[in-house]
């Protein structure tokens, strides 16, 4: 009988395709959100008033400060502690969200930065507020030049989101303990989703090179 027998992962495909969808999905929407939010926590940074400036730049001390998992213990039993319950599932978008959020708004802060601020005066000149002018003119500019850094965050994303498996959640991890929970099979499941991992990998790595490309041919 050989060491390792990788035909007991066939009748668990469902089960793990069924986790890599729910991986899919918490990396897809925590993805969006902390773009969103990184934008939001950058442009507060940068041009809001002091008193509400540096709160955001404490949450952002705070959670580069701090590992991933503690803040997904805090966000689903912390909050849970004084009467906030949020379902599993809601507390690691949350908590992935927040966590790349802050590490985007550093990334989406220095491109800002880099852009030339006759770009800003000549969009005021045209009558733009400055609002205006930095939704239409500088973010999008900024957002061009940190394409690379920002998919690299999605692509950490999609690893980490492995650690939501703590909470309950069915992803590709939490699927393949709960085979290896009837199995015994530890290596053949852990080196099946470990592939898995590594193929969405190897998509989203294409996906963000086609992306710079066209960025680069807009330019």
């Amino acid at each position: 009988m050989p060491p390792f027998d990788f035909s007991i992962v066939l009748p668990y495909s469902g089960l793990l395709f069924k986790g890599l969808l729910w991986t899919l999905v918490l990396t897809a929407s925590s993805s969006v959100l902390s773009l969103v939010f990184g934008v939001i926590f950058a442009l507060v940074v940068l041009y809001a008033p002091a008193l509400v400036a540096y709160p955001v730049r404490f949450f952002i001390w705070l959670f580069m400060g701090t590992p991933l998992l503690l803040q997904l213990f805090l966000i689903y039993y912390g909050l849970a502690q004084i009467g906030i319950d949020i379902p599993a599932f809601g507390a690691g978008i949350i908590g992935l969200s927040l966590h790349f959020a802050v590490y985007n708004a550093d990334v989406i802060r220095a491109g800002i930065l880099s852009v030339d601020r006759g770009q800003t005066e000549g969009a005021r000149s045209i009558g733009l507020s400055r609002g205006q002018a930095l939704r239409y003119v500088v973010v999008p500019q900024a957002i061009r030049k940190t394409i690379s850094p920002i998919g690299n965050n999605m692509i950490v994303l999609l690893k980490d989101s492995s650690l939501v498996s703590i909470l309950g959640i069915t992803e590709l991890i939490y699927s393949a303990q709960h085979a290896i929970s009837e199995t015994f099979s530890p290596f053949e499941f852990y080196l099946t989703i470990a592939v898995i991992y590594y193929v969405v990998n190897l998509f989203m790595e294409a996906g963000l090179r086609r992306v710079e490309r066209n960025v680069e041919v807009m330019r």
